[in-house]
C-alpha cells in the first residue's frame, strides 16, 4: 500500500525508516521516547514506518534526531510543510527511483546486495528481483554516483536501466546506459583456464556434463 493511501492524523509524525530486526526498531524507539514533545512512539519494523505522537513535537527536529542517533536514511512522510515559508526553510529532498541491472544467481547474492545497498547514504528502500537480475532503489541520491558506489562496493557489473532522475518521468536505457562497470577486470580474462574433463588418469579435474 502506497503512502498516499494511508490516513494520518494531526499530531502524528510519520517517518520512513529502514529497520531490519527488533534491535533496529528498539534503537529507533529508544532515541525518540524521551525526546522533546514526544508522547508515544510506534515503530513498525515490517512496514519500515515510525509513527510519533505528540502535539508539541516538531516534525523536523524528530527527523533530525533519528538521522543523528540512528541512520541518515530517513524520510519524513507526514506532515508535509504547509506554508511557503516552511517549504523554503524546510525543503523536502526529491526522492529518486532507479532500476539497476546486475548479476545475481542465488538468495545469498540477493541478501548480500540488498544489505550493502541499504547501507549507502540516502537510500530509503531496496527491492530485489532475482529473476530479472534487477534492483530498484529509492532514496535521496544522485543516480550516477549511486551506480559508481554500488559497483565499487559489490565489485559487479552495474547498469541503470530505468530512472526518474531530473523529473523527466520514467526513462529507459538513456544516457545512463553508458555508465557501466565490469567485474572481473578484463585484464584477468586471459588467465581463465579451459575446463578439464574428469577421468581415471586425472582425478583432480571435474566437468559438469
Amino acid at each position: 500500500m502506497g503512502n498516499e493511501q494511508l490516513q494520518f492524523r494531526d499530531g502524528e509524525i510519520v517517518l520512513k525508516v529502514q529497520m531490519h530486526c527488533e534491535g533496529c526498531s528498539s534503537k529507533v524507539f529508544t532515541c525518540l521516547k524521551d525526546f522533546q514533545g514526544v508522547e508515544e512512539v510506534d515503530a513498525d519494523m515490517n512496514g519500515n514506518m515510525v509513527i510519533v505522537k505528540g502535539q508539541k513535537a516538531d516534525p523536523f527536529k524528530v527527523l533530525e534526531r533519528v538521522k543523528k542517533k540512528y541512520s541518515r536514511n530517513v524520510q519524513l512522510i507526514f506532515p508535509i510543510p504547509k506554508s511557503k515559508e516552511d517549504s523554503q526553510n524546510k525543503q523536502v529532498p526529491k526522492i529518486n527511483v532507479v532500476a539497476l541491472k546486475m548479476y545475481m544467481h542465488c538468495e545469498g547474492c540477493v541478501n548480500d546486495i540488498k544489505r550493502r545497498i541499504e547501507r549507502i547514504q540516502g537510500v530509503l528502500n531496496v527491492e530485489m528481483d532475482m529473476k530479472n537480475s534487477t534492483v530498484t532503489v529509492e532514496g535521496e541520491f544522485d543516480p550516477t554516483k549511486l551506480v559508481g558506489t554500488v559497483a565499487k562496493r559489490l565489485g559487479k557489473y552495474v547498469e541503470i536501466v530505468e530512472s526518474n532522475h531530473e523529473g523527466n518521468g520514467s526513462k529507459k536505457r538513456g544516457k545512463e546506459e553508458e555508465i557501466m562497470f565490469h567485474y572481473p577486470p578484463q585484464c584477468l580474462v586471459e588467465h581463465v583456464y579451459p575446463t578439464q574433463i574428469f577421468s581415471d588418469e586425472n582425478i583432480s579435474s571435474c566437468s559438469v556434463m
